[in-house]
């Protein structure tokens, strides 16, 4: 059974920074090498995209963490990273991993929580 391993989440004041991140338990390389990416999730609201990143390394990001987030990964490993900068209290949710592998697999982390006080 694969799993995603997550990382980094925490408590930090408004325009701090945290670093996430996750790693795939398997020790093929390239498992996820479709996409791999971060959702969030705030108390009474839907998951929604932050970022994502291809194998190949072309990023998207939601408009609201654009300029502020830096999605990156390591392909070797399996992992995604997400450098997160100028946190708002509006960042606080629960973070999840997410990979999709190249025959369209989907796999989710447990989710991490990061919550940003103003």
């Amino acid at each position: 059974q694969v799993q995603l391993v997550e990382s980094g989440g925490g408590s930090v004041q408004a325009g701090g920074s945290l670093s996430l991140s996750c790693a795939a338990s398997v020790s093929r390389r390239g498992f996820c090498i479709n996409t791999m990416g971060w959702y969030r999730q705030a108390p009474d609201k839907q998951r929604e995209l932050v970022a994502t990143i291809t194998g190949d390394g072309s990023a998207n990001y939601a408009d609201s963490v654009l300029g502020r987030f830096t999605i990156s990964r390591d392909n070797a490993k399996n992992t995604v990273y997400l450098q997160m900068n100028s946190l708002k209290s509006e960042d606080t949710a629960v973070y999840y991993c997410y990979c999709r592998t190249a025959f369209n697999s989907d796999y989710w982390g447990q989710g991490t929580q990061v919550t940003v006080s103003s």
